[in-house]
């Protein structure tokens, strides 16, 4: 690894702040008395967690409560109905812990918290016994939950995972050992790609990652190892900084050397997010190591939900040697009022930005929805004599004989997911059955 020159800040020890150090965040940095009791009310039901890199480096201060990043991290008035939010304040005046759990574990309950049939559909069974901390919704791919790693180094205000965050067993995907995990990828070897996910896996210390990610090598049907992660854009000194940093990308080097690819889903929500030089030495260095870099996020209102910040940010995503992968559809769980934007909207942004990307930047997918019966893309929007379409298409499916078909669906301004959608009536009959909520994968 080459040597760095390190600025005092670079060097910095992480350090997280949540709900508890609102007033000192409030204080330095001169938030509003009226935003300040938003998160403080909001964060009791949504999950509130940010650090030193993303409050001094990313949010711009200057442009509060309009700031995309702002938005992104700090929980905002309108994620929570007005009733609702009511409900959290009195219950906090009330002093109560009880009364106050009672109204969090109801407004919770209302928000969807885990979409699209995860923990109906998607965990896998044997002898009748659900295991822990694994997905198994596509044929070729297992999603790996590790325990120590279902945190995050902030989070993401929009995040469909926000039910891993909240302190609630009940809710939360994660493994205490990858045994279960090897164990049944032995028994299915049409499994090639493993994602190991979270929260965020690259909040655990390297040794930990390493206990998880080196048996996985002992697997010769496992060819590609994914890791899900937003640190490099809300702390790339995992990679470059911290006391482990070489050691973590020296693992990488030994998966890739082991003959797999190893592919770092890295999450960009902003184009912010890539303009700091840390975040680009993390993106060089995971990149020297051999390890793969393909860049996701969701299109948010508030955030980036606008043409010229999603061409700007996969075009910053291509000059740092990553590859614009996926524009997904916010999903319809937690907050998904306060970001949702219409599918109309969304294939216009999209499109709109895509066209004016140079072609090695066409690596891009979307705008997809990742639903039910699996990741339905929006192609476009025909006009004919019998009205307008969406154009639509499954990339993925939980049944594999699907993956590729195209259909179509009646045009809707308004509509924002696939449930919204009313589907044409010459839609086959295995592909209508599976978008409507049919059998699960065969």
């Amino acid at each position: 690894m080459s040597q760095l020159t390190l600025s005092p800040f670079e060097t910095v020890r992480f350090r997280a702040h949540g709900p508890r150090q609102i007033d000192e965040i409030a204080k330095r940095y001169g938030l509003p008395a009226d935003l300040r009791e938003t998160v403080r009310v909001v964060s009791e039901v949504l999950p509130f967690r940010v650090n030193e890199y993303v409050l001094s480096q990313l949010v711009d201060w200057q442009n509060i409560p309009d700031d995309p990043i702002f938005q992104l991290v700090f929980p905002q008035r309108g994620m929570l109905t007005a009733e609702d939010e009511n409900l959290v304040a009195q219950a906090l005046a009330s002093k109560s812990r009880p009364q106050l759990k009672a109204v969090v574990a109801q407004i919770r309950s209302q928000l969807n918290p885990h979409p699209s049939g995860q923990r109906e559909l998607n965990v896998p069974s044997e002898e009748g016994v659900s295991l822990a901390g694994m997905q198994h919704k596509y044929r070729e791919t297992v999603l790996y939950f590790p325990g120590h790693g279902q945190t995050c180094h902030s989070y993401c205000t929009y995040c469909f995972r926000w039910a891993q965050f909240v302190g609630d067993a009940d809710l939360r995907f994660a493994a205490s050992s990858p045994d279960e995990l090897i164990g049944y990828l032995r028994r299915h070897p049409e499994v090639s790609d493993v994602l190991v996910t979270g929260g965020d896996p690259m909040v655990m210390t390297t040794e930990r990652l390493r206990s998880h990610l080196e048996p996985l090598l002992a697997v010769e049907s496992v060819r590609t190892i994914r890791i899900g992660t937003k640190s490099v854009a809300y702390w790339p000194h995992r990679f470059v900084t911290d006391q482990d940093a070489d050691d973590v990308l020296a693992l990488f080097e030994k998966v890739v050397d082991s003959g797999r690819n190893l592919a770092v889903m890295a999450h960009f929500s902003h184009p912010r997010e890539l303009e700091t030089d840390l975040a680009r030495r993390a993106l060089s260095r995971i990149r020297a190591s051999g390890a793969l870099v393909y860049c996701q996020a969701p299109l948010i209102a508030h955030v980036n939900d606008d043409a010229a910040t999603w061409n700007e940010m996969w075009r910053a995503e291509l000059a740092a040697g990553s590859v614009p992968y996926y524009m997904f559809v916010e999903r319809d769980t937690g907050p998904y009022g306060y970001f949702k934007v219409p599918l109309a909207n969304a294939v216009e942004i999209f499109q709109s930005a895509y066209r004016a990307l140079p072609g090695l930047a066409r690596t891009v997918r979307g705008p997809v929805m990742s639903a039910t019966p699996g990741k339905v893309a929006v192609d476009g929007v025909s006009h004919t004599p019998q009205g307008s379409f969406f154009q639509l298409r499954m990339l993925q499916a939980r049944n594999p004989e699907l993956v590729g078909r195209a259909f179509r669906a009646r045009y809707s301004p308004d509509a924002a997911w696939v449930d919204d959608l009313e589907l044409d009536p010459d839609t086959p009959p295995d592909l209508a059955a599976a978008i409507n909520g049919g059998p699960p994968r065969s």
